[in-house]
C-alpha cells in the first residue's frame, strides 16, 4: 500500500510536467495467461474508476473496461522524474565498501542513467507500428507519462585498492509507474506499476565492472521499454 500512495503522488501531483522521455511498461516480464480487465458487480475498481486487470505482466494494473485505442495515431511521452532511495553509503572506503549496499548514486552516475532510460525507451517507441512520436498534444493522441521510483544500486562506486573485487547477485532494481491518458481530455485510460530488478544473466553471482553492470542495466531498461512498445501497439488491435 505504501509503494501504491507513493505511485498515486507521483502520478497525480506531477504528471502534467514535461521532462524527458522516462516512461514505465505496463505489460512486463512473463506470464501463462492472457491478461483481462476485470468486469462485472465484484470487479476491482480503482478510486478513479479504473478496473484491474488479471494476469497482467506488471506487479499492478489498471485499464478502463471498454479500452481502445484503435483511433489513436501518435504518442505524447511525459516524463515524472526518476526518484533515487536515499542511502549514505558512499563506498568511498575498505570498511564500507565491504558493507552491503545499495550505494549512494552520485549526480554523474544519475545523469548517465537518466540519459540510457530517455535514449532506449526512445528507441523502442520508434519501433511501433502504429503510433508516431510527438511532442504537443493533439487529436489522437495519447499521453504516456512515467516515472521511476526508489532507485537503487548495488555497486560501489569506486574500488579501494587494485585488488579490490565485489561479487554480485543483482546490480540494482527500480520502479516504473506509467500512466496513459487522451491528450485533449485527461481521461485515464491505464496505470501500471512495476518493480524489478537488473540481474546477472547465466549465474546466481558475477563481478561487478562497469561494463557488465551497464549491459545488465541496459537489458532490463530494454525489456520495459519493449513491453511498453508491444503493450501499446497490442491495445490497438
Amino acid at each position: 500500500m505504501a509503494l501504491l500512495k507513493r505511485a498515486t503522488t507521483l502520478l497525480f501531483g506531477r504528471w502534467q510536467v514535461p521532462l524527458a522521455i522516462v516512461a514505465a511498461a505496463s505489460s512486463v516480464g512473463c506470464t501463462t495467461a492472457s491478461p483481462t480487465i476485470q468486469t462485472g458487480p465484484d470487479a476491482a475498481v480503482s478510486f478513479d474508476g479504473l478496473h484491474e486487470i488479471d494476469n497482467s505482466r506488471a506487479d499492478i494494473a489498471w485499464a478502463v473496461p471498454d479500452i481502445d485505442l484503435s483511433s489513436y495515431t501518435s504518442i505524447l511521452p511525459v516524463s515524472l522524474g526518476i526518484e533515487y532511495t536515499e542511502v549514505a553509503n558512499k563506498a568511498n572506503t575498505a570498511v564500507t565498501r565491504t558493507q552491503r549496499g545499495p550505494y549512494f548514486i552520485d549526480d554523474k552516475a544519475r545523469a548517465e542513467f537518466e540519459a540510457l532510460v530517455s535514449e532506449i525507451f526512445m528507441e523502442e517507441l520508434q519501433k511501433s507500428d502504429r503510433f508516431r512520436i510527438v511532442d504537443e498534444r493533439g487529436p489522437n493522441t495519447l499521453i504516456v507519462a512515467g516515472g521511476l521510483l526508489d532507485v537503487t544500486s548495488q555497486v560501489p562506486p569506486t574500488k579501494v585498492g587494485s585488488s579490490s573485487r565485489i561479487y554480485l547477485s543483482s546490480i540494482g532494481d527500480a520502479t516504473l509507474v506509467l500512466e496513459i491518458r487522451d491528450s485533449e481530455t485527461n481521461r485515464i485510460l491505464a496505470r501500471a506499476i512495476d518493480r524489478r530488478a537488473a540481474e546477472p544473466i547465466g549465474s546466481s553471482f558475477q563481478t561487478a565492472n562497469s561494463v557488465t553492470d551497464s549491459a545488465e542495466i541496459r537489458r532490463l531498461i530494454r525489456y520495459w521499454a519493449t513491453g511498453l512498445r508491444e503493450a501499446l501497439d497490442g491495445f490497438t488491435q
